[in-house]
């Protein structure tokens, strides 16, 4: 789904039955879904005015970024969302549950080499899909944010930079990574995996952020571009 706009967000009703985060939660599990649709799972229905897609999305986008840090309070959500007291709660109770786990420091996850990064990834190789998830950092290479950016089939997973650098923006990372997994089990790169890691390297650069590196994981094993190409040769980082 692509989350360019909550204007541009399609009501519940009008996705086919598959693609409505609940149905997609059963038959998929809860990794095949975004951000916004696991929210709209807790929030469960939408205002008068606001699909509960969109108003998923403009919560996800207001709190996201800063998802360690954020305190949000049921007063607050109320006011910025249009919510009831009851689905005000929601949202704060999972906010802060998230934060919490997240924060806890016997659960931060530091990446610092790709074996750590496949170690942290590693039961995306069981995944029946091609998934492409985004690991964005801080300056000690702790873990900020990790995002399914799209969800592909056996063969293809497609995505745009916008996509894969809007989270590095909004949670002013000081680096990211890119994982994604191959269904097959292979992990060796396809000439796809390779066109797409450039374009990320050059929209990368053009933006000022750090681009780390791009593992393709495969069953027991896994390929970091990084490593295996010559694709960061210019790249300063």
């Amino acid at each position: 789904m692509d989350w360019q706009g909550a204007d541009q967000i399609p009501r519940i009703r009008d996705l086919p039955v598959e693609e409505r985060p609940r149905e997609k939660m059963v038959r998929q599990g809860p990794q095949a879904l975004t951000n916004e649709e696991l929210m709209a799972v807790i929030l469960g229905s939408g205002t008068r005015r606001e699909g509960v897609l969109s108003l998923a999305h403009r919560i996800i986008q207001q709190y996201a970024p800063q998802a360690v840090y954020a305190e949000a309070d049921v007063q607050k959500i109320q006011d910025l969302f249009g919510l009831s007291k009851v689905k005000a709660c929601q949202v704060v109770a999972a906010l802060e549950l998230g934060r919490r786990l997240f924060a806890s420091p016997p659960h931060t996850v530091s990446l610092r080499t790709p074996e750590e990064v496949y170690a942290y990834v590693r039961p995306m190789e069981t995944l029946a899909q091609e998934h492409l998830r985004g690991l964005y950092l801080d300056t000690r290479n702790r873990l900020i944010r990790d995002e399914t950016l799209t969800i592909g089939t056996l063969d293809a997973s497609l995505a745009h930079p916008r996509e894969i650098l809007a989270p590095a923006l909004e949670s002013r990372c000081a680096g990211f990574i890119l994982v994604h997994n191959h269904p097959s089990g292979d992990p060796q790169p396809s000439t796809e995996d390779l066109e797409l890691t450039r374009r990320i390297l050059e929209a990368s650069k053009i933006l000022g952020l750090t681009f780390l590196d791009h593992l393709i994981v495969g069953r027991g094993a896994y390929v970091s571009l990084r490593k295996t190409t010559r694709l960061w040769e210019t790249d300063p980082v």
